[in-house]
């Protein structure tokens, strides 16, 4: 099974809101499968961004089993864990193209190489532009919403600029702390 058909798969068995067929149909149309999930740190490749998806999904969902083990997953729970691990990073569709360096073989002699660079054509922030992107195919829960707008934990640039928002985002969601994690 390809990572996009079991993303889907995952998808359509756990995410049931009004408009998740809008939204996977934009995923599908997008470069949401082929997209790398970064320039250059984890999983720079093309459909890295999937991939990563699909582990922070499977990721999540155990943290969460272990943050709350003496309660069995609802439908509900299953439902958000799937929506904000596997929609978290939205903001990158549409946001690498790549582009050519210059770089030395093992011979020593230089040779053009494809890379992947950041072209944001949304510059709308990190987790406020996946927010953005999500909800305006499905409705969020103010829990969903923070773990998204929140996944990049201290290094998001609010924070970094002394943004208390951060911290109240963490202490009032567990969700949010888990996705960051």
């Amino acid at each position: 099974m390809s990572v996009q058909e079991y993303f889907e798969e995952v998808y359509n068995k756990t995410i049931k809101r009004t408009g998740a067929d809008k939204l996977l149909s934009y995923l599908e149309k997008s470069d949401f499968f082929q997209a790398p999930a970064s320039t250059k740190y984890h999983l720079s490749v093309s459909g890295g961004l999937a991939t990563h998806s699909l582990h922070v999904y499977q990721r999540l969902k155990r943290l969460y089993s272990m943050e709350f083990p003496d309660r069995e997953l609802t439908a509900e729970e299953e439902e958000k864990i799937a929506i904000c691990g596997l929609l978290h990073d939205c903001c990158k569709i549409g946001f690498y193209r790549t582009d050519y360096r210059n770089k030395k073989n093992d011979a020593g002699t230089w040779e053009k190489v494809p890379v992947f660079i950041v072209e944001d054509k949304l510059p709308f922030g990190h987790g406020e532009k996946s927010y953005f992107i999500i909800s305006q195919f499905i409705h969020l829960t103010v829990e969903e919403a923070m773990a998204i707008r929140w996944h990049m934990g201290f290094s998001d640039e609010a924070a970094k600029g002394g943004s208390y928002a951060l911290g109240t985002a963490f202490s009032k969601y567990p969700l949010a702390v888990l996705l960051h994690m």
